[in-house]
């Protein structure tokens, strides 16, 4: 073998691990070098990117802490404190009974490719009971979730939580492999505004952690989506202003939706109240529809002058769930895991996040749950 040969790296391999060309795209755009595969079948088969980031962590110089945990991106600029804690833990199990969307086995969902451009769907009154059910059961996990929040759990435990929450409901976590996303829930934890996966980080006094859940019901195949921001012990009077204040935003905008209503004025609702806070309303992320498809329309965008287009129908679902920054700043910026989107100036993120239902006399919550002190 030549010095730029690379053997299998499937622990499986049932070609004696011979030298490998194939190489893991994912990994390769991670920057983790080394993950080479003899074929479709060890690629497949192989938890390819666990096997690889350790070994490239430390060739770059990371070390490995007696908890075996590391920084997988030791040359990445962070803009705040937050830093990754690897290897994440291996890929939790669906049972073979529940019902899988699209994308479960290779992380694309085709049926919203399928759907993309068309008008948001008005759903009948069966499918909108099917919403309910499913809405009602998403916010079960969600609060199963959030009481096991405190100092010294990893949102790797919570992601553990979330996932066997779903599978007693008979129910598939819905971020599990949607567009490869490794986790069946996303922890965003201070700076974090979005899409955080769960790891080895222990929650600390005073952190501020958003949990956001969706799953899929086995009886239904329609979608439940929702998300909170809870501090974890004492917070400071910032990071209590940005949970209130993304908490109003909210708020506020559901009780403009009513037949009839602008989809883009929830927009010019939500940012006034931010920028009174001294805050801003992330412009990347929208709202979305929802049914028996993750994400659909109508884009709900959380920000004053957007150009959405669309009315309020009775039979529409969708999401608001405005995600507030501290500052002016709303940009952001992407970890190499090509999902974790954090503040450019490091500061916090707060969101919140309720699947809505507009009716012939209004709007009901249909992920509603017991009022909070914030």
């Amino acid at each position: 073998m030549s010095a730029t040969e690379i053997l299998c790296q499937s622990s499986n391999c049932l070609n004696g691990n011979p030298p490998s060309r194939l190489e893991c795209p994912t990994c390769q755009k991670l920057g983790i070098k080394g993950s080479f595969f003899c074929g479709q079948e060890c690629f497949k088969a192989g938890f390819i990117h666990e096997i690889a980031a350790p070994r490239q962590a430390l060739s770059d110089g990371a070390s490995v802490d007696k908890n075996g945990t590391f920084n997988p991106f030791l040359n990445f600029g962070f803009s705040g404190p937050l830093r990754p804690v690897y290897p994440l833990s291996p890929a939790r199990v669906i049972p073979d009974h529940i019902l899988r969307p699209d994308y479960a086995e290779d992380g694309i969902p085709v049926s919203e490719s399928r759907r993309a451009g068309q008008p948001p769907r008005v759903l009948s009154t069966e499918e909108q009971e099917k919403m309910r059910t499913v809405c009602r059961l998403a916010r079960e996990v969600l609060d199963i979730a959030a009481s096991h929040i405190r100092p010294g759990i990893t949102t790797d435990y919570i992601d553990a939580i979330v996932h066997q929450a779903c599978i007693q409901r008979n129910a598939y976590p819905s971020p599990l492999n949607y567009r490869r996303f490794p986790k069946s829930v996303c922890t965003s934890i201070n700076e974090v505004i979005c899409h955080g996966i769960p790891d080895q980080r222990k929650l600390q006094e005073g952190d501020i952690i958003n949990i956001e859940h969706e799953m899929t019901s086995e009886i239904s195949g329609f979608h439940g989506d929702l998300n909170e921001t809870y501090p974890v012990g004492k917070i400071d009077e910032d990071s209590e202003r940005l949970i209130r204040t993304a908490r109003k935003c909210l708020d506020e905008s559901i009780k403009i939706c009513k037949p009839g209503a602008l989809i883009r004025d929830i927009g010019k609702v939500i940012e006034p109240i931010a920028r009174a806070s001294g805050c801003s309303s992330v412009r990347t992320y929208t709202g979305h529809g929802i049914n028996d498809l993750f994400h659909c329309a109508p884009n709900v965008p959380h920000y004053a002058k957007n150009k959405a287009v669309g009315t309020m129908k009775p039979g529409m679902c969708f999401t608001i769930e405005p995600m507030i920054n501290l500052g002016g700043n709303w940009d952001e910026v992407h970890w190499p895991d090509n999902w974790t989107a954090t503040t450019v100036d490091g500061k916090r993120s707060a969101q919140f996040e309720e699947t809505l239902l507009i009716t012939e006399t209004g709007v009901e919550v249909l992920t509603a749950g017991k009022p909070r002190d914030l």
